[in-house]
């Protein structure tokens, strides 16, 4: 019998510490400046939270409270489901050195009984459980993971590249994934392609990457194209979309990719890999100072100076190192995060475990994307990358 008495004094002596208010006093305060932390989990703030709350969960307060009020003598309110959490989340921040910090009293349930203003939550509790480390980041949020899930991107190739870009784009919340490919899985593609698996030998790679996709993460629409990059089909394939992701093997694919960017102003997210080294950059023709694939390869090189994989060999885990980079970008793209590699070439040598970053200035003279680019049709660049 003296664990429930001692709790009730513990309880007592925090409230002697910690000031209590009224939700309507807290909402009052909210509305001259205070910032009001809903310290609930993400599940439970999955039914709801007041209006304008900064949601960090209680276990998470002390590390990342500084990122929203850096000035110690704001005044913090705090509030969970029924008042007792709050108490231990102020004290913590007032041993933080937080010189204004109360608790709501009776937490979110007496907020609502009172009819105060309630932000009810876009997601369900699946949502808010399977992104809830993501929706910790105060740069990604609800706001930020509503863009995920908004956004559709088109990626070339369910290989080496598109295998490891695809898997995190998914496992996010990317919205909708449209994959294009026309190849069958080989039982070579295995120690790099990641998505496939030995049963999956001889189907079509974009249903074989579905398959695991849907498995990782059923909220996410992956669309497959068994269709080879054409001139005739190129802009339909990308046309509806908000960037490419660059994972073809082969420089026509490229050309076609670089020259439908420039034209449907979707950013593309360049990958390559080579034996031991890998590169990519960001084009994005929306930006008046970002270079285009063309400024980087005004001409395609021979055979001899870029064969492809299954010429040259490579490590299976450098696709995968690439391919992580350029979902990284994508993602930074769609939420408005960081520095994307616009004029910048990030190359990767995996034997050094060296990175190098080169400028990528634009080229006025490119034939992709300055004064005389919209004399180059789709045909050109395919009949251009057939030559030698």
């Amino acid at each position: 019998m003296s664990e429930p008495l001692n709790r009730e004094s513990w309880l007592a002596a925090l409230r002697q510490r910690i000031p209590e208010i009224s939700p309507a006093e807290a909402l009052a305060l909210q509305a001259r400046g205070a910032l009001l932390v809903d310290v609930r989990e993400d599940h439970e703030r999955a039914d709801g939270s007041p209006v304008g709350a900064l949601g960090l969960s209680r276990g998470f307060l002390e590390l990342r409270i500084e990122q929203s009020a850096a000035d110690r003598t704001q005044t913090i309110l705090a509030l969970c489901g029924s008042g007792q959490r709050s108490l231990l989340a102020a004290e913590a921040l007032q041993r933080m050195g937080y010189t204004d910090v109360h608790s709501v009293a009776g937490g979110f349930n007496r907020w609502k009984a009172e009819g105060l203003p309630v932000a009810k939550s876009a997601m369900d509790a699946d949502a808010a459980d399977r992104y809830s480390r993501q929706l910790r980041l105060p740069q990604v949020g609800e706001a930020g993971q509503e863009k995920l899930g908004k956004a559709r991107i088109a990626l070339l190739g369910a290989g080496g590249l598109g295998a490891p870009a695809s898997l995190y784009l998914v496992a996010a919340g990317v919205g909708h994934i449209t994959l294009i490919d026309d190849d069958r899985v080989e039982r070579s593609n295995l120690h790099r392609q990641v998505v496939h698996t030995d049963s999956r030998v001889g189907m079509y790679k974009t249903e074989s990457a579905r398959l695991t996709l849907n498995a990782l993460n059923p909220r996410v629409h992956v669309e497959t194209r068994e269709a080879r990059l054409r001139a005739d089909n190129v802009e339909a394939l990308l046309a509806g979309h908000d960037l490419v992701i660059d994972g073809a093997d082969n420089f026509p694919a490229r050309y076609l990719i670089a020259a439908a960017s420039q034209r449907l102003g979707l950013p593309m997210i360049y990958g390559a890999v080579e034996r031991f080294t890998g590169q990519l950059s960001t084009f994005d023709p929306r930006r008046t100072d970002s270079p285009c694939y063309r400024c980087l390869f005004p001409e395609p090189p021979s055979a001899a100076e870029a064969p492809n994989c299954s010429e040259a060999g490579v490590l299976g885990v450098l696709p995968g190192l690439v391919g992580l980079l350029q979902a990284t970008e994508a993602l930074k793209l769609i939420l408005g995060l960081g520095e994307p590699l616009v004029g910048r070439l990030l190359q990767f040598d995996a034997l050094g475990m060296h990175f190098r970053e080169s400028r990528l200035a634009r080229d006025p003279e490119c034939p992709g994307c300055g004064a005389a680019s919209s004399q180059v049709d789709y045909e050109d660049i395919a009949q251009l990358c057939s030559v030698g």
